[in-house]
């Protein structure tokens, strides 16, 4: 039986009307000439959806794809212009739609021009005959709350929350592994398909309006740690090299996803790992031997699965 080593995997990248060229500073290879919105960094999908699953780029299983339905999908994100707003499953349309599968996800924030923001819940009274008459006008965000961000914050969408992302935002996203979107408005774009009625049924209207409160990060040692949120489905937490410094690389009963977005780190282990700005690499169930020197100013994201697993 192979001993398990750190697996790093070839990007998907995915041409997107709002998207940019941003994520060359991230160390992916960007066509020429092509609006990239979004880099797939460790997709496991059904077969039914195309390029939706991430093959291995290193070690002994170069070549290879996942198939063992990791339960989550891990991207960055470049948003040049708005993406539309949309809205998806709620779990009581999934459990009555079979197709259909709750999408719950997570942005941290990486990167975010001046006064830039993300678009998060509708504005507390807002009604569906409401919604319905600002699509038909063209008035959709004056019933979004809209929420400036800046780079190092995070935020976290259950399925169900109307949301876009704003022009100008870079993201690592983490999600719940589904590809079912409802767009509910296009910012006057048009060519794209809308789902209203969908999304009307998946939209809790009388949602609670509660406000995003960014945790401060702690230092321990020659880390900074940001523990950002704990969900039914991932935990997230920043952690910073304050120094020049090494970080042991051990994982139990559930896999770890690292994604390095800030400077260039190293995984020493019997097959190791260059992990530049932009890596994403998953660390299997029962790796041992592995460390990840990292010069100060270093940054990763650390991803961790619950212990009792529930999957969407």
């Amino acid at each position: 039986m192979m001993e398990p080593y750190p697996l790093t995997f070839e990007p998907i990248l995915k041409e997107k009307v709002w998207g940019g060229r941003t994520l060359e500073h991230f160390c992916k290879q960007l066509p020429p000439d092509v609006s990239i919105g979004e880099s797939w960094e460790l997709a496991d999908l059904p077969d039914s959806i195309q390029d939706g699953k991430s093959v291995i780029a290193n070690g002994p299983l170069a070549g290879k794809t996942l198939d063992n339905s990791f339960p989550l999908l891990m991207k960055f994100l470049d948003a040049k212009d708005n993406l539309s707003v949309q809205v998806h499953p709620s779990e009581e349309y999934a459990l009555g739609h079979p197709e259909a599968h709750l999408k719950s996800e997570a942005w941290i924030i990486l990167d975010a021009a001046p006064g830039s923001c993300i678009y998060v819940g509708l504005r507390e009274g807002t009604t569906q005959e409401m919604l319905r008459a600002s699509i038909a006008n063209d008035t959709v965000p004056e019933l979004l709350n809209a929420i400036e961000v800046k780079k190092g914050e995070c935020y976290y969408l259950p399925s169900g929350t109307c949301h876009a992302l704003g022009a100008g935002v870079l993201v690592a996203e983490v999600q719940t592994p589904s590809d079912t979107t409802f767009r509910v408005w296009d910012w006057g774009r048009t060519g794209r398909e809308m789902h209203i009625d969908q999304a009307m049924e998946c939209i809790d209207f009388n949602a609670s309006q509660t406000p995003f409160e960014q945790p401060s990060p702690l230092q321990s040692g020659d880390f900074l740690t940001t523990h950002f949120v704990d969900t039914p489905f991932f935990s997230i937490e920043r952690i910073e090299a304050i120094e020049d410094t090494t970080l042991e690389l051990v994982v139990d009963e559930t896999p770890v996803v690292l994604m390095v977005v800030e400077g260039h780190a190293n995984i020493e282990h019997a097959v190791p790992v260059d992990t530049p700005v932009g890596t994403t690499v998953l660390l299997p169930s029962g790796l041992t031997n592995a460390t990840m020197s990292m010069p100060k100013g270093t940054a990763i994201l650390r991803f961790d699965l619950p212990e009792q697993k529930r999957y969407a």
